[in-house]
């Protein structure tokens, strides 16, 4: 146990260690590029300028702390962190250069640095953490763990771990009171009794406990002597073979409750900075391209067929209610169009609203939506009431997909699932779909589908029709 902790913060100090050197190399980079014109304004203070740099990013750990020594980490997550710690640390190194005096032409500077840490240092993060991966799947800076009970929960966590090395856990084996599993299981160390005898002669970091919360004594007695013994505990819960999916545990009192499903967009600070987005986005949408859009993709439409350029229909938005969702006409005027979803080949779709499907032009108007705070940019997309109401019977988590607010363009649609859906196996790969992302929300994850939508709007998509 005391080699393994070594082991770690041998890699959180190496991290540290390459942390600053890019941060300082790229800092040298950029003065450099920029050095006729930085040279006499920062030369005499450039001593004390890396030390406030370096300084800096110490002050920053406090607030975004080094996690990619963790056991799970993913790589969006990881550029997310990378993001906030640059923010943070260039805002705090702006202020005291600011408060030395270093020259008066410091904006573009620290600009063109702030780029090029977010890019480069994101980059280094990620290839460490690659690295670290590596180094654990060859079997260095892995945890000795046992898991208690052999059960569905046992035998999953056991093969999750088994099939990536890169997690770090080296299982020791299985201990349960059932002895017939002697034979079956992967590596039988012996009954739960027996643990306390196994750990004082084996050197073991972690113990998961899988055994039904009706062996509440058992499971007690494990915790203390776990913690006795300075052995970390977790603990999986029954109820994880008909939830599974991560949770949150709150306190209320002394009372503990476990949330089922996390939701970032209930933070005010989270729904302030997606609608900022919002706004700033789809504002500057709507005053240059929509124009020339609308100019042409109008006269097409008005050429095309009889009846308005905009197609407006009432649509469920943010916690059921309705609104009127505005878009591009694509279709000849028909009594179906609130009822009957599009189909491949739909004799009703115009032409140029065939066109207008496939690029998501259709799309545009919807940023009007955006500004008046019904729609998001990025979002579960609206459905007709129809389809509500029909499929909020069929899937149980459906109506779930309404505690944020719809956008444009989604994680389904980018994943594969836009356009017509024949069976209910499509709608709910949607709703799942849908769900994963207000779970997982981020402005990053935004950002990632927005660029994943325009890129797609350029090669077509064969399932806008």
């Amino acid at each position: 146990m005391i080699r393994n902790n070594r082991q770690e913060h041998i890699i959180q100090w190496l991290i540290g260690v390459g942390d600053l050197a890019i941060l300082n190399l790229i800092f040298y980079c950029v003065y450099n590029i920029l050095d006729p014109f930085y040279t006499t304004a920062m030369v005499p203070k450039m001593r004390e300028t890396v030390l406030l740099l370096n300084f800096c990013y110490f002050f920053s750990l406090y607030f975004v702390p080094i996690r990619l020594h963790q056991s799970v980490v993913f790589i969006d997550k990881i550029v997310q962190r990378s993001f906030s710690f640059v923010s943070i640390d260039i805002f705090l190194f702006a202020i005291c250069l600011i408060f030395l005096n270093s020259g008066n032409d410091l904006a573009t500077f620290l600009i063109i640095y702030y780029i090029a840490s977010l890019l480069f240092f994101s980059l280094w993060r990620v290839l460490i953490r690659v690295l670290v991966k590596a180094y654990r799947r060859k079997g260095y800076n892995a945890k000795n763990i046992i898991i208690v009970g052999a059960g569905k929960n046992g035998m999953e966590l056991y093969h999750v771990i088994k099939t990536d090395l890169s997690y770090g856990f080296n299982v020791l084996g299985f201990f349960d009171d059932n002895t017939v599993l002697k034979d079956v299981l992967p590596n039988y160390l012996g009954t739960i009794d027996q643990i306390e005898e196994y750990v004082g002669s084996h050197d073991i970091d972690q113990i998961y406990c899988t055994i039904p919360g009706t062996n509440s004594e058992k499971i007690s007695d494990l915790l203390n002597f776990a913690e006795k013994n300075m052995i970390r505990f977790f603990i999986i819960p029954e109820f994880y073979r008909d939830i599974k999916k991560s949770m949150n545990l709150e306190i209320m009192e002394s009372v503990p409750l476990l949330t089922i499903r996390t939701e970032p967009l209930q933070s005010s600070w989270n729904r302030f900075i997606k609608r900022c987005f919002d706004i700033v986005f789809s504002a500057i949408v709507v005053v240059t391209l929509f124009p020339i859009i609308y100019l042409v993709a109008g006269l097409c439409i008005k050429l095309s067929s009889k009846g308005p350029i905009l197609f407006k229909q009432k649509r469920t938005g943010h916690y059921g209610s309705v609104f009127e969702c505005i878009k591009f006409r694509t279709m000849r005027v028909n009594e179906e169009a609130d009822d009957v979803q599009a189909v491949k080949s739909d004799p009703r779709t115009t032409r140029i609203g065939s066109f207008l499907r496939r690029t998501n032009l259709d799309e545009f108007p919807q940023f009007i939506n955006v500004l008046m705070g019904d729609m998001s940019v990025v979002g579960p997309r609206p459905h007709m009431l129809k389809h509500t109401e029909q499929y909020s019977r069929l899937i149980d988590k459906y109506m779930i997909r309404h505690l944020v607010k719809p956008g444009i363009t989604g994680w389904a649609q980018i994943t594969g699932y836009r356009g017509e859906t024949r069976t209910l196996e499509q709608m709910e790969g949607r709703v799942k779909r849908d769900v994963w992302y207000l779970e997982n929300w981020s402005f990053f994850l935004d950002f990632k589908i927005i660029v994943v939508t325009i890129i797609n709007m350029f090669k077509g998509e064969s399932n806008a029709y």
